[in-house]
């Protein structure tokens, strides 16, 4: 598999979005965390040599890595979906497979709500897309205002972020991913962002729209998720149509990262189930308030 891992920068709506490709296949996006320094590379490389057989696209979202930074025009899972979407129409991508960590995880879910056309099956890790109820798990504003308070971001603060909330053992994590995340996150739209809420998008709550999810879904989780623990990812799965748990165990928050083969594993055969995952028709369906998503206090990763 040969591809360079800069990437290339695609502009939609007016913002140009870093794309890494490698191999051919199954189309199959990957989106990101929202961490700060957080990219698709950051979170999914170790990720890319264990899923051969498909056409992998590595996606910054809009303010993160080396995509643009507009400001968020709408609500955070509904703006980053907007990019997504827009993306994939300009790739001539008419329905891709998702394997998305976190935040990324949400966007996808909206997308496969709302236009499930797009979408085939979904491999989900972290994801916080609704308040499910039960304890509320790390707060990523609060982890931000942390991170860039004070004297502001250093590599020894990231270092800790990355310990403290995504991997489970810390001696593990790579060097180069607490540097590449540290440079991602003081770049100078990084460093303007930081803890503009509003500039990053408001909270959303996506809980009445998962009934409408009906594409395949593996929730695939780590053990020890400090963001979203494994009561959360069960209470998520119970809520959609089509879903299944897996847990990794001796894991926190990116378990691609911390176990990539046995994370590929389990994504590779989900992904290949023969069962089909049946496209609803493209057209749009009336607009029911109910199904609508709502402003929420903390469903941010």
């Amino acid at each position: 598999m040969t591809a360079s891992t800069d990437g290339a920068r695609h502009t939609v709506l007016g913002t140009a979005l870093r794309v890494r490709a490698f191999g051919e296949g199954a189309p199959t996006v990957l989106l990101h965390g929202g961490g700060p320094g957080c990219s698709a590379w950051t979170d999914f490389a170790a990720l890319v040599p264990a899923l051969p057989g498909r056409r992998l696209l590595l996606v910054d979202l809009p303010q993160y890595g080396g995509s643009g930074a507009p400001r968020a025009d709408r609500p955070l899972f509904s703006f980053h979906a907007r990019y997504v979407t827009a993306l994939l129409d300009d790739l001539g991508i008419r329905r891709a497979d998702f394997v998305c960590q976190s935040l990324g995880g949400s966007v996808a879910l909206l997308i496969a709500a709302r236009e499930p056309h797009r979408v085939g099956r979904l491999v989900l890790t972290g994801s916080r897309p609704a308040d499910l109820g039960g304890a509320p798990g790390a707060g990523g504003a609060e982890i931000r205002a942390a991170y860039y308070g004070g004297a502001g971001p250093t590599p020894d603060k990231m270092r800790d972020l990355i310990a403290h909330y995504e991997w489970n053992d810390p001696a593990m994590i790579p060097e180069a991913t607490v540097l590449e995340r540290f440079r991602n996150s003081v770049s100078p739209a990084s460093l303007a962002l930081g803890t503009d809420t509003e500039a990053r998008g408001r909270p959303e709550d996506l809980g009445p729209l998962l009934p409408e999810v009906d594409s395949p879904v593996l929730l695939l989780w780590g053990s020890a998720d400090p963001f979203a623990d494994v009561g959360y990812a069960a209470r998520l799965a119970a809520a959609l149509p089509a879903a299944v748990l897996e847990v990794l165990p001796d894991t926190a928050h990116h378990p691609q990262e911390e176990r990539p083969r046995d994370y590929a594993r389990l994504a590779e055969a989900f992904l290949l189930d023969p069962r089909p995952a049946v496209p609803r028709p493209a057209a749009p369906r009336p607009t029911d308030p109910r199904l609508a998503p709502v402003e929420a206090a903390r469903c941010e990763s």
